[in-house]
């Protein structure tokens, strides 16, 4: 079993992306969420907030640029995830295929597999991993 990161691409702009959803498709999605949880395959899930109460952060050079949303692109909106549980790209495919269309328009669903550990060289493994008794790193200071 491998685990899947399902992306909620909506195509609407940042604008009408805050307003939320209807009840209808609020009562659509939850049929659906809890068809994943039934089925077992369901890791975690989360809406997220409109992209006006979001930034990004660039990087060229080193140096960190940021931009407060809203952004301009509706495709770069990624709306929420689903974190499935799948035996391989065809199954998550397969669940992707399922979401309803809650918006009565255009929309993606991006598919991909999250790395474990083990995907990884055993260097790059030994290099990421936290050494026994070694704090974990702090948080940065405000």
């Amino acid at each position: 079993m491998a685990r899947y990161i399902l992306f909620m691409k909506p195509n609407i702009s940042s604008e009408a992306y805050g307003e939320g959803p209807s009840a209808d498709a609020a009562e659509r999605m939850g049929a659906f969420n809890q068809e994943l949880q039934d089925a077992g395959v369901l890791l975690a899930l989360d809406g997220l907030a409109p992209p006006s109460e979001g930034a990004r952060v660039r990087f060229s050079g080193g140096t960190p640029t940021v931009t407060d949303g809203p952004f301009a692109e509706a495709k770069e909106l990624i709306g929420g995830y689903w974190i499935i549980q799948a035996k391989d790209k065809a199954e998550a495919i397969e669940w992707a295929r399922r979401v309803p269309d809650v918006q009565g328009d255009e929309f993606e669903i991006e598919v991909r597999r999250i790395y474990d550990m083990e995907d990884f060289a055993e260097d790059v493994q030994e290099a990421a991993t936290l050494r026994e008794g070694e704090p974990p790193a702090q948080p940065l200071e405000r």
